[in-house]
Parts: C-alpha cells; structure tokens; sequence
C-alpha cells in the first residue's frame, strides 16, 4: 500500500517561499511510469494542479504558477518537495501531495493547510 505523507510550516509570511516536503512509503519514486504531483485547494475553490516531478526526475509545472514553482526529490529519502516563492495570502490553501499513473490520481496524501499571513 502506497502511503503519502506532507510535512512542512502551516503558517508562512508574504514575500516568503513556502516549502513542503511529501514523504512515499510503499512504493519508490523512482519507479518507472509513475509521476509525483502537487495540487492545492483555496478555501472555497476547486483543486488546482500546480507541478510534478517524474521517475526519472523530469519536472512539469502548472504555466500559472511556474515562475515561482521548483519540485525537487530526494530518492535516498524517497521524498519529493514543493518550493513556492513570493507567496501572498491568495497562495493559502490546503496542499497535496499525490501519485499519477497512467492519467489516473491512485493515491494521495492527507492534505496539509498552509495559511500565508504577516
């Protein structure tokens, strides 16, 4: 069973670059056809994709937000990270972490909230 884990700071300042690290247990990141994505959801909005990062390290990134978006991994770790710079409060939301394989979301992790506030 594949598991997801975010960790990171729940409250971030404006101007600052947020940073979250998932965590995948059950299964490696590395392993071939599977992609690593980050998605968040603003207080009463819709999910948004924001970026991946794939088996063989390749990156993709939402066109809204990739001039201010870096995914990153560490496979001694099994871990990949989202890095968000000049957040402002509209970058508030619940973050996730998730697997995608063959254009289907299998698993994801619980969530975590992020507020960006002075």
């Amino acid at each position: 069973q594949v598991q997801l884990q975010e960790s990171g700071p729940g409250l971030v300042k404006p101007s600052q670059t947020l940073s979250l690290t998932c965590t995948v247990s059950g299964g490696s990141i590395t392993t071939n056809a599977y992609y690593w994505s980050w998605i968040r959801q603003p207080p009463g909005k819709g999910l948004e994709w924001m970026g991946a990062i794939g088996y063989s390290g390749n990156d993709f990134y939402s066109p809204s937000l990739k001039s201010r978006t870096s995914i990153s991994r560490d496979t001694s770790k099994n871990q990949f990270t989202l890095q968000l710079s000049s957040v402002t409060p509209e970058d508030t939301a619940v973050y996730y972490c998730a697997r995608d394989y063959a254009y289907f979301r299998d698993y994801w992790g619980q969530g975590t909230q992020v507020t960006v506030s002075s």
